[in-house]
């Protein structure tokens, strides 16, 4: 899994969120390292929809403008997990190699 797409369901994990919502959690998330285009997360958000990741949760107006939101579906939540787990036993690989190279880095 991507990096932005990961960054998109765990902003997608606490709740719905709207796009611009999701733009601004995923700068958070990623210490601002990652900066989503409109154009890029909406393609990402299609995709995750297609792929049954991420669905739609409902609409608002707020001052004139429609604002959609999205959430994660039971397979998107499973998705997350699945891929949290595998970067923390990358993670952890990859701490204990340092530690044994360099011990005081870790």
């Amino acid at each position: 899994m991507r990096e932005p797409t990961f960054l998109i369901l765990t902003a997608l994990a606490d709740g719905p969120r709207h796009g611009y919502g999701i733009v601004q959690e995923v700068r958070v998330l990623s210490g601002g390292r990652v900066s989503l285009l409109t154009g890029t997360l909406y393609t990402a958000l299609d995709r995750l929809t297609a792929e049954g990741l991420v669905e739609h949760d409902h609409e608002e107006e707020v001052d004139g403008r429609l604002r959609r939101y999205h959430r994660l579906t039971a397979e998107g939540l499973a998705a997350l997990t699945a891929e949290t787990a595998r970067l923390r036993q990358l993670t952890t690989a990859a701490e204990a190699r340092l530690r044994a190279v360099h011990p005081r880095i870790v």
